[in-house]
């Protein structure tokens, strides 16, 4: 498998895109849909590719002895059923009214299964799968998504070589013909000295055929430094939490981005594009043309000299502009002859000499 083009929404990402945005609602709705709806705007608003959610129940997903490995002093649940069943209320239509809404306002629509369930109730409604980092090794699950035969962009948090590649394995045997790969840390939040973004270049050193992107869980900051950071070492899709209010009790606010932070990384992205450019090959560029010109120097004469005087290295200088013979032609120049009287200063020409045999 050797993919450097994925489809992806409504968009065609390769290495060389701008990243695609992913701004994780996740549960940030709190069970209400004006509020979902509400975030999707503001994603739309903050210049997001896709607008996501989570499909769950609570019952499916975890049992009811499942310990919290959250900050409970952000988020005081005991439990990670306890915390499930709290925005566990959307149904079937519910997911279908905000896929209309995303469609309404010109966004990706994409929600994260958690089950088979939610895997039948989304494939009509998404152009790709999220699979969360925690199904990595869930291989009934993934053989599921891989029947779709849809694009899946796959996180790794918490994961090693050897699963993520079983995973790929199990996709792609499944019938997944495009994958994505998102290094991933599973704290919440992630302290910076634990992001590791450098593991992006690991991932595109160990899968070289798949494009490969980043999902955060930092605390943002003005400069959103971790998705700036993750895109120029390569990650062609970014996601992360959003949120409209930040300083909302919840998992999944508090470290969330909001639409400021997304307009503010989106910006950022606009101005880097400019500057890195699409040229990865070194050449001299059409604007540069004039500086090559007088900027360089030629070969110039530091004395006068008569015609057919063969030309000595102490009679020649280099001097702007490089209009005249380059200094690249320092050797061959040394020991031709002049063709015509030459005065001091002269910028020499090819014409100007007869060129040593």
């Amino acid at each position: 498998m050797n993919i450097k083009s994925t489809p992806l929404g409504k968009r065609i990402i390769n290495e060389m895109s701008k990243p695609y945005v992913i701004a994780e609602i996740g549960v940030n709705h709190e069970g209400s849909i004006k509020t979902a709806k509400k975030l999707i705007e503001l994603a739309k608003e903050g210049g997001a590719d896709a607008a996501k959610f989570q499909t769950y129940k609570a019952a499916s997903l975890a049992s009811k002895n499942s310990p919290a490995y959250w900050d409970q002093s952000k988020e005081a649940t005991d439990s990670q059923f306890n915390l499930f069943k709290k925005y566990d209320g959307f149904e079937r239509q519910d997911y279908v009214e905000l896929a209309e809404h995303c469609k309404k306002v010109e966004i990706d629509f994409i929600s994260t299964p958690f089950d088979n369930d939610a895997i039948e109730t989304l494939d009509p409604l998404v152009p790709f799968f999220k699979i969360a980092s925690a199904d990595l090794t869930n291989i009934p699950f993934l053989r599921n998504i891989g029947a779709k035969k849809k694009t899946v962009v796959l996180s790794t948090g918490a994961s090693n070589i050897t699963e993520i590649q079983n995973a790929i394995n199990t996709l792609e045997k499944a019938g997944c013909e495009n994958l994505i790969l998102l290094h991933c840390i599973l704290n919440y939040p992630t302290p910076d000295k634990f992001a590791h973004i450098r593991m992006i270049k690991g991932l595109k050193a160990e899968f070289p055929g798949y494009l490969i992107g980043y999902s955060d869980h930092t605390l943002p900051n003005d400069n959103m430094s971790a998705l700036v950071s993750a895109w120029l070492l390569g990650a062609v899709v970014i996601e992360k939490h959003f949120t409209h209010d930040k300083s909302l009790k919840g998992n999944d606010h508090y470290h969330a981005m909001d639409v400021k932070d997304l307009k503010s990384f989106t910006r950022q992205v606009k101005i880097i594009d400019r500057l890195i450019g699409s040229e990865e090959k070194k050449v001299s560029i059409p604007s540069e043309n004039i500086s090559r010109e007088n900027a360089r120097r030629s070969i110039v004469l530091a004395n006068s000299v008569k015609a057919g005087y063969t030309i000595k290295e102490k009679n020649l200088t280099q001097k702007r502009p490089g209009t005249g013979i380059c200094t690249s032609n320092w050797d061959e120049v040394i020991g031709a002859k002049a063709i015509k009287d030459l005065s001091e200063d002269h910028i020499l020409l090819w014409e100007d000499i007869e060129k040593k045999r």
